[in-house]
């Protein structure tokens, strides 16, 4: 889309460009690395209250991708150089990104979020070649058109908790797939693109969200946030 096109856009229907991005959140979680490379970054969350959005409790450590942050297909396009994800890079996405189902081994969880229970048989897609790319399916219900995937009731108890993050949604072919919120093996331990944490800090996230107030991430480098922090009238860290 050309930057005249852009323009015009928002000239004729700025709520529903607005509605893009934060304007129509009241739940923020923003999660920042020092650079692209770094494995570690810190997540803070926010309330909105009126037009200003405030930090709701305290921030808490997750790791990222083995290679970092890549730029991701989220809400908006950030205009920015660097580096770009795709399928198998070992990134995490950077951008702006809705939230989607929970999911977990449990038959149910303490969450307002639309909730899946991981039987043996769900898988994500990441055959990039597959009508079900970047989705959970039912491999016993589904009619398998993929080569590739991932088990998603797993026996190192990575997934006992997460959260669908909708990067690539809808997906284009190698943009990247199956983006999560997870339990980590560690602090010190990467992902293969997902961001992971603290078993204590997923089920806080279950507990807090609410599709209602429609929860949006922020996931960026230090200085990407800082750059894009008045455009995308984000909060002061």
């Amino acid at each position: 889309m050309n930057n005249l096109l852009k323009a015009l856009l928002m000239a004729f229907f700025p709520l529903a460009a607005m509605a893009q991005g934060l304007d129509g959140s009241d739940q923020l979680i923003v999660v920042t690395s020092k650079g692209w490379n770094d494995i570690q970054g810190t997540a803070q969350r926010y309330e909105r209250h009126g037009q200003t959005l405030r930090k709701f409790e305290a921030p808490f450590a997750v790791v990222l991708g083995k290679n970092g942050m890549g730029w991701g297909k989220g809400l908006l396009d950030p205009e920015q150089e660097g580096p770009v994800k795709q399928e198998g890079d070992g990134k995490a996405p950077a951008g702006m990104f809705k939230l989607d189902t929970a999911f977990g081994y449990a038959p149910s969880a303490d969450t307002r979020l639309p909730y899946l229970s991981l039987t043996p048989s769900i898988e994500c897609v990441d055959d990039s070649q597959s009508t079900r790319y970047n989705e959970l399916v039912d491999g016993e219900v589904v009619e398998k058109d993929w080569s590739s995937s991932e088990r998603m009731r797993r026996p190192d108890e990575l997934y006992r908790q997460g959260i669908f993050i909708q990067h690539n949604t809808p997906a284009s072919p190698a943009a990247g797939s199956c983006i999560f919120f997870h339990i980590w093996r560690g602090p010190t331990a990467p992902t293969r693109g997902c961001t992971a944490m603290d078993p204590g800090d997923i089920a806080r996230l279950l507990d807090w969200l609410d599709p209602g107030k429609s929860p949006v991430l922020v996931q960026l480098p230090q200085a990407q946030y800082e750059q894009l922090r008045e455009r995308w009238k984000l909060p002061q860290r």
